[in-house]
């Protein structure tokens, strides 16, 4: 990915409201064809940040720099470059499906065909359905339509899937997906971790408007030498020693039947197995927990995940 040109570069970007440093010091870059992403709790800088780069607000500090062009002193000339999902969007609520994309498509000088546009969006049935009557879903992936219509090299998703359910927003990131394999850039916030995880080939997590952390998911999880846990439930009595003496064992939690081993190693599975059969304890609903990004902010900040 090194090879590939920068598209979105921010070099100490900072912005005030009164006395609060909402973005403080941020800096990162995004290059072609990737799916970057800023994660972190409400209020951690992700909308001022991505609102700056899109030219909505003016930063207080720092350099900003849009394929190539400033977003407040070139504007004019960056806005058909680029598509926009805002995290508050509506229309008017009698606003047909049809209309809404036809509309958008009058703003730009250069816009592909809205027809197939409805296929890939799953909006075909409901071209002629009033903006009022789509679900949650149906309006995100018509959002994301309009962000497309006049083809933009790099497409910003302010969280995209908030409110949305688990089968709503896993056709929302088949549809980014689709974007990234359209060559298109994708610069989205969102405060799932698990969305970051699955869709982002780079990260940014925020904290209190700076970034704390910045690197591919793996890495990131990888890096931090977090540790795998193996859950299970037990019928009879159990001595925690005798998974605290394995050496691949860091400790060992127990409430009621359900205990909870965490571990590093690449035999750290099987070693816990291995003992509690040797032992003759029968376990059950046994899960294996690999680390994620959530466990990540936790371990960079001391707390769980806000909403």
């Amino acid at each position: 990915m090194q090879d590939r040109r920068v598209v979105v570069q921010v070099e100490h970007l900072r912005k005030l409201y009164g006395s609060l440093a909402a973005v403080d010091d941020v800096s990162f870059e995004v290059r072609e064809a990737e799916i970057f992403g800023m994660v972190g709790p409400n209020g951690a800088g992700k909308t001022t940040t991505i609102e700056c780069i899109e030219g909505l607000r003016k930063p207080d500090d720092g350099r900003l720099s849009v394929l190539d062009l400033d977003p407040q002193r070139d504007a004019y000339l960056l806005r058909p470059r680029i598509g926009m999902q805002l995290q508050e969007s509506a229309l008017e609520e009698r606003m047909k499906v049809w209309e809404a994309l036809d509309l958008f498509a009058s703003f730009y000088p250069r816009c592909v065909d809205w027809h197939p546009l409805l296929e890939q969006l799953g909006l075909a049935e409901k071209r002629n359905t009033p903006f009022a009557k789509l679900s949650g879903g149906q309006q995100q992936r018509l959002f994301i339509g309009l962000a497309l219509i006049n083809d933009p090299e790099v497409v910003f998703l302010d969280e995209l899937t908030t409110g949305l359910d688990p089968q709503a927003r896993h056709a929302i990131w088949d549809m980014v997906r689709g974007i990234r394999e359209r060559g298109k850039t994708v610069v989205l916030t969102t405060h799932y971790m698990e969305e970051a995880e699955r869709l982002c080939d780079r990260v940014a997590i925020l904290d209190h408007g700076r970034i704390v952390a910045l690197d591919t998911p793996p890495n990131l999880i990888r890096n931090l030498g977090l540790e795998d846990r193996i859950a299970f439930s037990v019928d009879q009595s159990l001595e925690v020693g005798q998974l605290n003496s394995i050496a691949t064992v860091t400790r060992v939690e127990q409430s009621n039947e359900r205990v909870t081993v965490h571990g590093r190693g690449d035999t750290f599975v099987a070693d816990v197995i291995n003992t509690l059969t040797a032992a003759g304890i029968r376990f059950r609903d046994l899960r294996t927990e690999q680390p994620n990004l959530e466990d990540v902010f936790l371990t960079l900040t001391g707390r769980e995940m806000r909403d």
